[in-house]
């Protein structure tokens, strides 16, 4: 069985202050520990607080992240934040496709696809996120959805490159809502998209880190991430609680890889 390292990333949304990051990061580095290779931390904070957290996290193991990137390199393109900003401030990852985006700010397949490969040109990591409405997934459409969203990625950066990108499965009925998937639930959805990827490069397929995101917290963060094919977690309002996040990094830091314990 392939062994992927487990990767635990907080995403803030639009939530933060000065004063409250400050506290919450000092909180978070004290109380990461200084883990094998096999549990990742990271972290994407608002923009205008990447300077304030690069600065918090500097010397420690936790990766710094932003939640959008451009799909332009430079220009006039007002309010946007380009992947060679994000990188002067020692971004690792940016979030790609996130729900919100996609519901409220019209991100669609292509635009997702495209930042995705602007990102990785830079040198960023993407998080690419897919996953599938109540509606759809009542229709019996989650697995012909997230196939689509992940096909307009795999068609614009192919398949090789996806080895060097994170995927995530947000399910957006489960997204700040208190529900959470099943771990049977969300593995099947993990196993449906290593399987997609499988189609198109069986290497790949076993090395690409798939997180799930929707609801996690330390009481059920254990059992989601022993699942095989779910290899970490996007992690939202939980990531603004310091206890509650460093619970769910002990979660994933007791499994070694694919659903293999420590």
């Amino acid at each position: 069985m392939q062994q992927r390292s487990k990767l635990v990333v907080g995403n803030w949304k639009m939530n933060g202050g000065l004063v409250f990051n400050r506290t919450l990061l000092a909180a978070i580095v004290a109380g990461i520990r200084e883990s094998s290779e096999r549990c990742e931390v990271g972290l994407c904070v608002p923009s205008p607080y990447l300077a304030q957290a690069s600065a918090a996290l500097d010397g420690s193991t936790v990766m710094l992240g932003a939640q959008d990137v451009s799909e332009y390199a430079q220009g006039a393109y007002t309010g946007e934040v380009s992947a060679a900003m994000l990188l002067d401030f020692g971004c690792r990852y940016a979030i790609v496709g996130h729900s919100e985006r996609r519901t409220w700010f019209g991100d669609t397949d292509a635009r997702v696809a495209a930042k995705a490969d602007r990102a990785m040109h830079a040198g960023l990591t993407p998080i690419v996120c897919v996953g599938e409405t109540l509606l759809e997934r009542e229709q019996d459409r989650a697995e012909e959805i997230v196939s689509s969203q992940l096909d307009a990625v795999l068609d614009r950066i192919g398949v090789a490159r996806l080895a060097h990108a994170v995927l995530a499965y947000e399910p957006v009925w489960a997204i700040g809502t208190g529900k959470t998937a099943t771990p049977e639930q969300a593995q099947a959805m993990h196993a449906v998209i290593r399987a997609h990827v499988r189609q198109y490069d069986a290497k790949v397929a076993s090395e690409v880190k798939i997180l799930y995101g929707g609801s996690v917290k330390p009481s059920n963060a254990g059992s989601l991430f022993g699942c095989d094919d779910i290899d970490g977690g996007l992690i939202g309002g939980a990531s603004l609680i310091a206890a509650d996040f460093l619970g769910i990094v002990d979660g994933a830091c007791r499994f070694a890889g694919a659903g293999s314990p420590v």
